[in-house]
């Protein structure tokens, strides 16, 4: 499992945002990337998404996974919505 954790960390290593930082760890069922909110002031608890041992080990994983982290991504900035017009406060 280690093995995978590091591959997704080492194609993780080639992003870099200012507002958002990412980590890889294990989990019971393959591989928990952790995205985290970095601004000051503000608590977002941090989205998290699982991949599949033969998601990491497929053969064009960095292409699938930049989509996976781009769809969490916009998942993410959506959940973060405090007030919009679906929820009912």
């Amino acid at each position: 499992m280690s093995e995978l954790v590091e591959k997704v960390r080492q194609e993780l290593a080639r992003y870099e945002h200012p507002l958002f930082t990412f980590d890889a760890r294990p989990a019971a069922e393959g591989v928990e990337v952790h995205i985290h909110f970095q601004s000051p002031g503000v608590e977002v608890h941090p989205y998290r998404f699982l991949l599949r041992p033969r998601e990491v080990e497929h053969k064009q994983f960095p292409w699938t996974f930049q989509k996976q982290l781009y769809d969490c991504l916009h998942d993410f900035v959506i959940e973060m919505f405090t007030r919009n017009p679906q929820r009912q406060d």
